[in-house]
């Protein structure tokens, strides 16, 4: 079948979280709090993590770059979303949808691949406390970083390929609120069999070989503090809980991810105050 021929949708109708105007008012305001909240708090974290010279390391490093991804990964959907509710004509154009579903897959792969890299950094500082500074200096650093904003593009880029390539002639409705590869290939005037196969091995072995690797990482960690005390051992386990709940990554994860991985650390908190001090100090001489 040759696409060109048969291609005629130019625009989908996303169905959204409901049909029901009460339900899509009340959807509206919960979720437009929880991406308040996600863009204050992450942003919050990636202004800390900059202006505190005390936050300049690898984990600190890493944890800014996690909170800007969750805030980008959120702004993917989100607006889109908030102002579709409100909306009696939630179409989205075939050009905004695969650019969506890109930078959907790439935020989101370059996320899981930065969750892998905080592993390992944290089993680098577990087990080589005395090398961690060597091994985890700003070139390894930052080639890891570079590492998975590559490894995300490839992952988005082969998702972008082989949806592009189907043709599209109706229905289009799109039965959810953004545009992703599992609701667009259902659409498609042709066999997907092996394309959804092939996708699914893409989704399937980036997540599952990241999770295992986080797995793998801090089940070692867990092994090697048996013999510290139990506040240790607790902050080790509560780490771990945290990175294997951020890979099933949702849309309320990253309005936690700033409470889960920044702001209960004390270091964070100190730094906090110093900046709310500092604004202080610049809005004081402005109200006089």
């Amino acid at each position: 079948m040759n696409p060109a021929n048969h291609s005629q949708v130019t625009g989908f109708v996303l169905l959204g979280l409901s049909q029901v105007w009460e339900l899509r008012f009340l959807f509206f305001i919960v979720f437009s709090v929880v991406y308040l909240l996600t863009v204050m708090g992450n942003l919050l974290i990636v202004a800390i993590v900059t202006s505190d010279p005390h936050l300049h390391t690898t984990m600190y490093f890493l944890l800014g770059n996690l909170s800007f991804l969750d805030f980008c990964y959120a702004t993917i959907t989100a607006p889109r979303m908030l102002v579709d509710l409100l909306s009696g004509n939630p179409v989205i154009s075939f050009g905004s949808c695969l650019t969506q579903l890109f930078f959907f897959h790439f935020i989101g792969g370059i996320k899981i691949f930065l969750l892998t890299v905080m592993a390992y950094d944290r089993y680098v500082a577990i087990s080589q406390p005395l090398r961690y500074t060597l091994i985890m200096n700003r070139t390894v650093c930052g080639l890891l970083m570079v590492a998975s904003w590559v490894g995300g593009f490839v992952h988005s880029i082969v998702q972008v390929g082989l949806t592009i390539q189907l043709p599209f002639c109706g229905p289009d409705k799109l039965d959810n609120f953004y545009c992703d590869v599992p609701q667009l290939i259902k659409l498609a005037c042709t066999d997907t069999f092996v394309l959804e196969l092939l996708m699914v091995s893409n989704n399937g072995l980036v997540t599952l070989m990241c999770f295992l690797v986080l797995l793998g990482s801090y089940t070692a960690l867990l092994f090697m503090l048996r013999g510290h005390s139990w506040e240790g051992r607790s902050k080790a386990l509560s780490t771990c809980a945290s990175h294997i709940a951020v890979v099933t990554y949702t849309m309320v994860t990253p309005m936690l991810n700033p409470a889960i991985y920044t702001l209960r650390n004390k270091e964070v908190i100190v730094a906090m105050k110093k900046l709310w001090r500092r604004q202080k100090d610049l809005l004081g001489p402005l109200e006089h």
